[in-house]
């Protein structure tokens, strides 16, 4: 199947408005219809392109023809400028597989593996990929913390000397950099942190490691993966309802903001709208102990997930507001 049959485009010319205008797109994760609606709706509200994110876990959980016909539909009603991007694809083959179903963009995640096998396999990728006009992103160092079915150990820190060298050998169209997010919503230690927050102890994002990259690599599209800022208004709604989340850390917006000034044109974020989910189906629940149709406590969170993304195209990705 053609993904332009499906209204979608590829990440590429996304990416060049974006870094021309100074903004980043949104990469949204979705598992199901309610989250898949209100990043649409979301986004056509604020005139913002986006990325649907799908995980290998999201892809078996949904089905994936059903994931097809949901994307196609949502863009029916809301045709807005979008990519379906398969997020953190482990081999060849799911990325391929992802390429014949639809999809107009795909991420292979070679970054565990040693600098030429990464090259090796993504440059598989990019070849295949590129025969039907699909974008492909990788990524180099690689992330700690755990979301979905990526899980991490240890980070390490892009190496900027290597990031050209990788553009070239492997024709990737964007770049994921590692340069102190993680995945998940505890990203640091009680004792760490960020941007000196209460509680995050002045650990600070490695933006002369992304200076360094963007100098190697000017004009290149960079992507920031576990960047969710973690809202500490979302964790305390979820708690005043009988939830048990402590310790949950994110990245301070303030940082995402500089670093799409810094050719960071892509942030992903998907722990902050399992937050939002979790806060709208807690809250409805308490507050209405008779309700038992599925409607009422989704519809709710759905409707504070696009809350959220509204509030993250504006003010986060910068998306200009005509």
């Amino acid at each position: 199947m053609n993904y332009k049959d499906l209204g979608l485009v590829n990440t590429r010319e996304m990416f060049e408005r974006a870094l021309a205008g100074g903004y980043a797109v949104p990469g949204y994760n979705f598992n199901n219809l309610e989250q898949l609606q209100a990043i649409m709706q979301a986004c056509a509200e604020t005139n913002s392109p986006v990325i649907l994110q799908v995980s290998a876990g999201a892809r078996k959980y949904v089905g994936t023809k059903t994931l097809m016909k949901m994307v196609e539909g949502m863009l029916q009603e809301f045709p807005i400028t979008a990519a379906l991007h398969l997020d953190h694809g482990a081999d060849f083959e799911i990325c391929r597989d992802c390429v014949d179903m639809g999809f107009s963009s795909v991420m292979i995640d070679a970054s565990d593996k040693p600098f030429d096998e990464n090259v090796e396999l993504s440059r598989r990728v990019v070849e295949y990929a590129h025969k039907y006009d699909v974008s492909v992103e990788a990524e180099l160092g690689a992330l700690a913390g755990i979301e979905d079915d990526k899980v991490g150990h240890a980070t390490h820190y892009t190496n900027p000397a290597d990031v050209k060298k990788f553009a070239e050998l492997t024709g990737v169209d964007s770049l994921a950099v590692s340069i102190g997010t993680s995945h998940g919503v505890y990203k640091f230690p009680s004792s760490g942190g960020v941007d000196g927050e209460a509680g995050r102890g002045g650990f600070n994002l490695r933006f002369d490691i992304l200076q360094e990259i963007a100098a190697a690599l000017p004009h290149f599209p960079l992507v920031l993966h576990g960047a969710s800022s973690v809202p500490q208004n979302l964790v305390d709604e979820i708690n005043k309802y009988g939830g048990k989340i402590s310790g949950a850390h994110g990245i301070p917006e303030s940082q995402l903001i500089q670093a799409r000034k810094m050719n960071i044109c892509k942030i992903n974020v998907d722990s902050d709208a399992r937050l939002a989910f979790t806060a709208g189906v807690r809250k409805t629940l308490i507050e209405k102990p008779e309700a038992f149709d599925p409607r009422i406590y989704l519809g709710a969170a759905r409707d504070m997930m696009k809350e959220l993304f509204k509030d993250k195209n504006i003010n986060v990705m910068g998306i200009p507001q005509y």
